[in-house]
């Protein structure tokens, strides 16, 4: 398929902290640019990201620095980059298989998760399982892209709405789903699950059978992401720790539920506005 019949740009965009990448991240790039030399390659490091900030999106610089974590402004860095250039974004913990051109045709496409843990999902929308934000693609201006920039704004401003996520959560491990919640994952599937024309305008690279383990965090049958989740803080490893185990065991009960509903999923959610 050549390009002038793409919808998704030949592009690849990464970010970082500075060039002086780890050698996982460096082979990540080794990998990325191999398997797809006639893409063009971007890579933001973080004085980048801020000048792209401030001449690209002023309009959001304000809301940018008044996220609280660090990876909370890179996760949407990443919508707003691919929102205004198009193609695809990696993180550096990302390995492919097989180059992209499979996917060029899409208007915008993003990764099966996993199982999602979020009794909100399942509750409000009937969606049990959650899409990925370590790697997507879309077109330039897409409007799915456009409504998680809204809801990460959305997050920040009215804590109401954004707490609506994590509500059920135990309070000792909500702090664990601050950034999933309001930039991450968690944030993306909820955009999806109420984006009116998700089945005409997303597609969702699901596995075989989404109950398998196995298949989670992989990039389709294009690659893995290894979830290396270096945003993470490494201190008070009992409270890591004991919402590993809680998080292990909300899976194994509510894994029963979802193997009741079979293999596949679609992109059709009950309440969806």
């Amino acid at each position: 398929m050549t390009l002038s019949h793409s919808r998704i740009p030949q592009r690849i965009i990464q970010t970082g902290k500075d060039l002086n990448l780890s050698l996982l991240a460096r082979a990540s790039v080794a990998n990325l640019r191999l398997l797809n030399p006639e893409f063009e390659y971007l890579f933001f490091d973080n004085e980048q990201v801020e000048e792209f900030i401030r001449t690209r999106f002023p309009q959001y610089r304000d809301v940018f620095y008044s996220f609280p974590k660090p990876i909370q402004r890179y996760d949407f860095f990443r919508y707003l980059a691919v929102y205004h250039l198009g193609g695809f974004y990696f993180d550096l913990d990302v390995f492919l298989a097989s180059g992209l051109e499979d996917l060029l045709h899409f208007g915008c496409v993003f990764p099966f998760e996993e199982l999602s843990i979020h009794p909100f999902l399942r509750q409000e929308y009937g969606m049990d399982w959650e899409i990925g934000n370590y790697a997507f693609g879309a077109e330039a201006g897409h409007p799915f892209l456009e409504a998680i920039i809204r809801n990460c704004v959305r997050a920040q401003a009215d804590p109401v709405w954004a707490s609506a996520m994590t509500r059920t959560i135990p309070r000792l491990f909500r702090e664990e789903f601050l950034v999933l919640d309001t930039t991450g994952p968690g944030l993306v599937s909820r955009t999806l699950a109420e984006y009116p024309d998700a089945a005409d305008q997303v597609a969702v690279l699901f596995p075989e059978d989404v109950c398998d383990a196995g298949s989670w965090h992989c990039f389709g049958q294009y690659g893995v992401h290894l979830q290396q989740d270096s945003w993470r803080k490494r201190n008070n490893f009992l409270r890591r720790r004991l919402a590993i185990l809680w998080r292990s065991s909300m899976r194994r009960t509510l894994r029963k539920e979802s193997l009741k509903l079979g293999k596949a999923r679609s992109l059709h959610f009950k309440n969806a506005r």
